[in-house]
């Protein structure tokens, strides 16, 4: 019977420092690596990752296939299979990547939730009324009008802004920076902000927005905040940061109609994924036409 494989947690380790520091991946980006590999590690169970094969690979998808993960979760997975293969073989002398050539199973792609401009409009428009309440309007403006990914928000620093242009310098995935224009609002409420910071925060910080003690605010409370304010203002629907992503570029791209400009805003390297947003613009035109065109309406 093979032993079990006292190295895999090792390498795992390496990779993920690897992953943090040679290719500065956010940590966001990566602790789903992180998650990924430890699934592929507990079913290898005794099986050492050098001898796995593409069989087991299978397996082990039609496995997680079979307890409710979607092709797109899979498809993700071993994406990150994939790429801590290539590592191994690269740097470990491993001998092959079992994961190349298995593919995920298809499932239907389902569209970005968004919000109307009206429901935009009223989650925007809450009081500013304490620091917190500030912040957090200069924060959500900030997403919506320039449709940053929640940890492209948290990485901002204050010199990444540019009042006099109206732009912002925002580092996505992989380290790319690009320059996002911002809406009138989001910089009338950031200058607001940038004024209030300063009596905020900690020595050596260098964060733009700042939690209430002073430091670099965490995700997990700009999520909580924006569900807060949701509920505030009377959408019940569930908000989270990248519904303001999604809303900005469905709304966006309604209004200009210029795919490639919203994937150079939304930092996507492929226009694939920018094109899902023009499935959001048909829907919206074909419930426009079943309400108005006369040769729509069904008779009784």
């Amino acid at each position: 019977m093979t032993s079990v494989d006292n190295t895999a947690t090792p390498l795992a380790s390496a990779y993920l420092f690897h992953l943090a520091n040679e290719r500065r991946l956010s940590p966001l980006t990566c602790e789903s690596y992180a998650r990924d590999i430890a699934v592929l590690v507990n079913l290898a169970k005794e099986t050492s990752l050098e001898k796995l094969q593409v069989h087991h690979i299978r397996r082990f998808v039609a496995q997680l296939h079979g307890t409710g993960f979607s092709g797109r979760s899979l498809a993700r997975m071993l994406s990150a299979w994939r790429g801590f293969y290539r590592y191994l073989t690269r740097d470990h002398n491993y001998m092959c990547n079992p994961c190349a050539g298995v593919h995920a199973p298809k499932s239907p792609r389902s569209l970005p939730h968004t919000l109307s401009p009206d429901e935009a409009a009223m989650l925007l428009e809450f009081p500013v009324d304490d620091l917190m309440a500030l912040r957090d309007k200069a924060m959500f403006e900030l997403c919506y009008s320039s449709g940053l990914r929640l940890a492209e928000l948290t990485g901002l620093k204050p010199g990444d802004l540019s009042f006099s242009d109206g732009m912002v310098r925002v580092t996505g995935k992989g380290g790319k920076t690009r320059i996002v224009p911002i809406g009138s609002q989001a910089l009338q409420i950031l200058r607001e902000w940038m004024k209030q910071r300063e009596t905020l925060v900690k020595p050596g910080e260098t964060a733009l927005f700042l939690s209430r003690y002073g430091k670099n605010i965490s995700s997990r409370s700009i999520s909580h905040r924006l569900k807060i304010q949701a509920t505030r203002q009377g959408i019940s629907a569930n908000i989270h940061p990248h519904v303001l992503r999604h809303s900005f570029a469905s709304h966006l791209l309604q209004s200009s109609g210029d795919l490639r400009a919203v994937q150079d805003m939304l930092g996507h390297a492929s226009i694939s994924t920018t094109q899902i947003y023009t499935h959001l613009d048909f829907q919206h035109l074909a419930k426009v036409y079943d309400a108005a065109h006369p040769r729509a309406k069904k008779k009784g």
